[in-house]
């Protein structure tokens, strides 16, 4: 279902502004920056609305309703930039809130690389139109987001006796809307929704407890697991970190679980983003057409994949979007760039104002049967993590150093639980360190990969 094909039925679907009443406030928008003489403007009004509900030891704990408005406005003297926003949709605050934008660029010094995106990279009335299948609202009541809730934390606690604490389930239901245009013809919107389940359950007693979590998020509600399974495989993750231990420090293969090894990935895509390359504060400065991976490592992109969570048919400024090769056989083919970083670096925009689009992290070497037992017997004896903590990478120089937990393997297979230990190395180190990726994909947020085997990481313990 899609608002593109039903753009009347809005308010049947939760929001409080049609499609028509958008579109009309960009045109009314636009029509004021024009009258103050400004050379260009652009404009976007959103809304957007939600529930969520947690619940701990079957006693809902809190319900927080969500619903927000916004109409944020740009606006250009020639290379001179002004920005405002209101929650008030009158025409009188959409006035004062365009003239704030106009006095700020009035104010402000000018940026040889402000400005709207070329004509030709903005995306056309039929891209924009593109239904990627991304709205999906879900019909749920406080009521019913508890019941959900409660099943998933019953169902952790069922597991085994051994769990016997809970730091509750959620359940989060969340829907938008957007219509944005500007004065070099764009106009587009869409709708789109996420939706989340997730459960906590402690396990042990005394000195000897472990907590861990899982959930389920998709953009149709249909499409989640069941609050059972969530509940079940959290406490299985939770049992199995009991009676962890230190370990000595030394150096060892890191084997990163597939749902903490898209942060590599995340890092990857940090450094060679725009903002971070024309500050000159990445890593992986002038890597473009270098070998930044192992060889065998390809990534790829596809914002038009449906319902994905980082689809989009164009970027937060209109600029149409692509699939395409982000890298190949380790090779750098394409930074992520704005309209605005683009040119600072003197190139041409991607169409990533407002980030990556539905990566695919694949290895040339990987095998379908290549799946997490299989990983830990490729890994041998080594460090297999399950959870990160803390936020020790430095995107300048790549150093990275996090607090760990997981499970030491020999012989290729797990011999017990380690926690309150520290993993580090350099992130350029670490992506030409890729030995082999796994054949159990899992897609975290927009990205997409299977476990990852580091050759070498050092491991602080005691």
């Amino acid at each position: 279902m899609s608002l593109t094909d039903r753009p009347d039925d809005d308010a049947l679907h939760g929001f409080s502004f049609r499609r028509d009443q958008f579109q009309q406030i960009v045109e009314d928008v636009l029509t004021m920056a024009r009258a103050l003489g400004t050379s260009d403007a652009g404009v976007e009004v959103s809304e957007g609305s939600g529930l969520s509900v947690s619940v701990r030891k079957g006693e809902v704990e809190h319900v927080e309703r969500n619903r927000d408005k916004s109409v944020g406005v740009s606006v250009y003297l020639g290379q001179r930039r002004g920005n405002a926003s209101t929650s008030d949709f009158s025409r009188t605050a959409l006035e004062q809130t365009v003239r704030a934008a106009y006095d700020i660029a009035r104010f402000t010094a000018e940026d040889p690389a402000a400005g709207l995106p070329e004509a030709d990279d903005l995306a056309t009335e039929a891209e924009a139109a593109m239904d990627l299948d991304l709205f999906h609202p879900w019909a749920l009541d406080a009521e019913e987001a508890a019941h959900l809730a409660r099943r998933a934390e019953a169902a952790a606690l069922a597991v085994d006796r051994r769990i016997t604490n809970s730091d509750g389930g959620s359940v989060s239901a969340q829907q938008s809307h957007f219509w944005a245009g500007n004065s070099r013809g764009f106009r587009g919107g869409y709708a789109s929704s996420r939706h989340a389940l997730s459960v906590s359950p402690i396990a042990g007693k005394g000195n000897d407890m472990q907590r861990d979590y899982w959930y389920t998020s998709m953009r149709n509600a249909l499409e989640l697991a069941s609050p059972e399974a969530v509940g079940r495989y959290a406490a299985e993750r939770a049992l199995s970190r009991l009676k962890a231990r230190q370990l000595p420090t030394g150096e060892a293969p890191v084997l990163f679980e597939s749902t903490l090894a898209a942060g590599l990935l995340g890092a990857y895509v940090q450094g060679t983003s725009g903002g971070a390359l024309y500050r000159q504060a990445s890593f992986l400065q002038d890597s473009l057409g270098q070998r930044v991976w192992a060889d065998h490592i390809d990534i790829h992109e596809d914002p038009h994949e449906r319902r994905g969570k980082g689809s989009a048919p164009f970027d937060d400024e209109g600029v149409r979007t692509r699939a395409r090769r982000v890298v190949d056989a380790g090779v750098v083919q394409g930074y992520f760039l704005s309209s605005y970083s683009a040119r600072k670096l003197g190139m041409q925009t991607t169409g990533h104002a407002g980030g990556s689009q539905n990566l695919r992290l694949t290895s040339r070497l990987t095998r379908p049967g290549d799946h997490l037992e299989e990983m830990l017997r490729k890994l041998g004896r080594g460090l297999f993590v399950t959870e990160l903590m803390g936020q020790g990478v430095n995107y300048v120089t790549g150093d990275y150093s996090r607090g760990a937990a997981g499970y030491w393997v020999e012989g290729g297979r797990i011999a017990y639980p380690v926690h309150e230990i520290t993993i580090a190395s350099n992130l350029r180190d670490m992506l030409r360190g890729i030995v082999a990726v796994g054949a159990d994909v899992y897609t975290t947020g927009a990205k997409t990969m299977g476990s990852v085997l580091v050759d070498r990481m050092k491991i602080a313990g005691t």
